[in-house]
């Protein structure tokens, strides 16, 4: 269906163009924490009216009641996804918190590229790509401390909640104006995309061949077997509550290498289970142990 233009609708009371209750708020909370763990407080009411309301135009739903009505029911599947996505903003860049990777190029890759080369396996995951810049930026700090990496037993996963962020970053496309903060050295590794529009740049394949892209809820149970020895999950747990965030940190841990590093955002804490890591500054923890 097609949405309904705002003029076109009676303007209540409040100002408001649909009926937005305290109730509707509680529903759409709950379904949010229930799907991605994320806590809504009362006073991000405003905010979810406002974002939701453009889902009800497109919907051409006319009340919160009913929206609810469709994200709790057997077919609101997709729509939560949207919802999700409408709700939470994928804040990104190139080299955000430039400190973490030099800390990972000059202080961990050091060890693990020694490893690598003596036949070690080596892993890195971003926790929360968004569209990609976070695993692009720790891929270029790999091939800067080990520009041969894909001899060896290394690779970066990258995972996010949202599909859509997920099929853009794996596309490894992006504007000039987005790649500015890419370092001058690491520019050789962007080729010319102009099947993608004018001014448009990929990475090339020793780039993008490092890292594999996949969908993860990491309120959900995780796939993998395996351990990290890097792990970047960044601006992310904040949006938890505190029990969601304990429980998060400790399967982060329990994914950790001895001697691996977790590095988060600069207002955020490890708390809980994370007693057992050391802080390696810079909103860097380790796990006890040596990397190699």
């Amino acid at each position: 269906m097609t949405g309904v233009e705002a003029s076109s609708r009676p303007v209540r009371e409040n100002g408001r163009e649909f009926a937005f209750t305290p109730e509707d708020f509680r529903t759409i909370a709950a379904v949010l924490h229930g799907d991605a763990g994320i806590y809504l407080p009362e006073s991000k009411s405003t905010l979810v009216y406002s974002r939701l309301a453009k889902r009800l135009r497109l919907l051409g739903i006319s009340s919160f009641k009913d929206y609810c009505k469709l994200i709790q029911g057997s077919h609101g599947v997709d729509e939560r996804q949207a919802m999700l996505a409408a709700l939470t903003t994928n804040v990104t860049r190139f080299f955000r918190e430039p400190h973490h990777f030099d800390h990972l190029k000059n202080t961990v890759m050091p060890a693990l590229a020694a490893r690598a080369r003596a036949g070690g396996r080596v892993r890195l995951w971003s926790a929360a790509c968004s569209t990609g810049q976070e695993p692009y930026s720790m891929a270029l700090s790999v091939l800067a401390a080990l520009p041969d990496a894909l001899r060896y037993d290394v690779k970066i996963l990258a995972t996010d909640i949202d599909p859509n962020v997920v099929a853009a970053a794996r596309t490894g496309v992006y504007s000039r104006d987005l790649l500015e903060a890419v370092p001058a050295s690491d520019r050789k590794l962007l080729r010319r995309a102009p099947d993608a529009g004018a001014d448009m740049w990929r990475f090339a394949d020793e780039v993008q061949e490092l890292i594999a892209f996949r969908e993860l809820n990491l309120v959900r149970s995780w796939p993998m077997s395996g351990k990290f020895d890097v792990i970047f999950c960044r601006n992310v747990v904040i949006y938890f509550d505190d029990a969601t965030q304990e429980a998060v940190w400790k399967k982060f841990i329990d994914v950790m290498t001895p001697g691996g590093r977790l590095y988060i955002g600069h207002s955020e804490r490890v708390t809980g289970d994370g007693g057992r890591l050391q802080s390696d500054g810079l909103t860097v923890y380790k796990m006890p142990g040596d990397l190699r």
